[in-house]
């Protein structure tokens, strides 16, 4: 295996549109979400291990998820935790991890992924990784994976593309446009164009690109990230990012960089994606019963109710009559009990429980 690949997972979010089962003290991606007896941290560090050397991933989390980290993550080397002091997006995340491998390796390569995401091919994903791992290796760009889309989703953001191949390879093109969520007559538009993708947040590129294009168009990020090349991979790494990343701007690598500089290729792709965002993105990968019930839990019992998504404990008996299109989640403290098309509305259930109820049931 390539040593110079190396492999960034982000895993800083709660997943609040996952509550009750994520929690900020235990957020989405260390839960067994789909009952596989694989966490989905647990998932995209297998998966990225077939990539690149289990010495080579990186994760940039949370301070208070090192832990966590740890303990579910056998393999991974403790100095590769990452630990962030404050929330700062992708951008801080992605340039923090960027320069401390910049610093160790100038020849790496660099996939950067979620830490949440549901991939069902996985060696199709690791073929497509290895194509843009080369492309990365010799020519300076800037890659991102886009998924086919296979329906007209408000809740993804969409990459528009030269339908002609580029020079550096016969899968990958040109982007055109970035858009943000769309409604939904525009995303009706971008899947009957033929020329959009949903945009995966999956990034590839070398370790010079990445520092490059920091440089040109997040000056402030790249020079506050670019006085710590003496404490990198050195006992004073933690005291130096504790001092200057709470300063760092909150802002996207998709707004920061993706969007503005003229070295973005894209990769059509397609191999069972899903970034599991919402429960109603997790409906499609559970098994169904005869009305389309999707369960997680030994003890529910369904009574003229169809099409819901139902969580329950192991221990306990759930009984449910007569629900059509809901979302059923029943973990410690917490039940919810919501209209599935309705889902959006989570993050704000969310935000007034945690002023009237206080910390403990988010």
């Amino acid at each position: 295996m390539n040593t110079n690949n190396y492999a960034v997972i982000m895993a800083g979010g709660i997943g609040s549109r996952f509550w009750p089962m994520s929690r900020s003290s235990f957020p989405k991606q260390f839960l067994d979400i789909l009952g596989t007896g694989e966490t989905l941290i647990q998932q995209t560090f297998r998966r990225l291990a077939k990539s690149c050397p289990a010495e080579n991933i990186l994760v940039v989390t949370n301070a208070k998820y090192k832990d966590l980290c740890l303990e579910q993550l056998s393999d991974i080397l403790e100095d590769n935790i990452l630990c962030e002091p404050s929330m700062r997006n992708t951008a801080p995340c992605i340039a923090y991890a960027s320069f401390k491998i910049n610093q160790k390796n100038p020849d790496a390569n660099i996939i950067v992924a979620p830490s949440d995401h549901l991939i069902s091919n996985e060696d199709e994903f690791t073929k497509i990784i290895a194509d843009c791992f080369e492309v990365c290796s010799k020519n300076n760009v800037l890659l991102t994976l886009g998924i086919k889309p296979s329906r007209p989703d408000t809740g993804y953001g969409y990459i528009q593309f030269n339908e002609e191949n580029s020079e550096l390879h016969n899968n990958i093109h040109n982007v055109k446009t970035f858009t943000e969520k769309p409604n939904l007559e525009l995303a009706q538009q971008f899947l009957e164009s033929g020329d959009f993708l949903w945009n995966s947040g999956i990034f590839i590129w070398s370790a010079k690109a990445i520092t490059l294009g920091l440089r040109k168009y997040l000056r402030d990020l790249y020079d506050r990230f670019e006085d710590g090349n003496d404490y990198y991979n050195t006992d004073e790494e933690v005291e130096f990012i504790n001092r200057i990343f709470p300063g760092c701007k909150n802002i996207s690598i998709d707004y920061g960089l993706m969007e503005k500089a003229d070295n973005v290729f894209v990769y059509p792709s397609e191999f069972g994606w899903s970034d599991l965002g919402t429960w109603g993105s997790l409906y499609g990968h559970l098994k169904l019963d005869e009305s389309q019930n999707g369960i997680i839990g030994d003890n529910v019992m369904i009574y003229d109710s169809k099409n819901n998504i139902i969580n329950a404990p192991n221990d306990k008996v759930v009984v449910i009559q007569g629900l059509q299109d809901y979302i059923i989640i029943d973990n410690k403290n917490t039940l919810l009990i919501c209209k599935k098309e309705d889902e959006q509305q989570i993050k704000q259930f969310v935000s007034d429980i945690k002023r009237d109820k206080g910390d403990e049931y988010v």
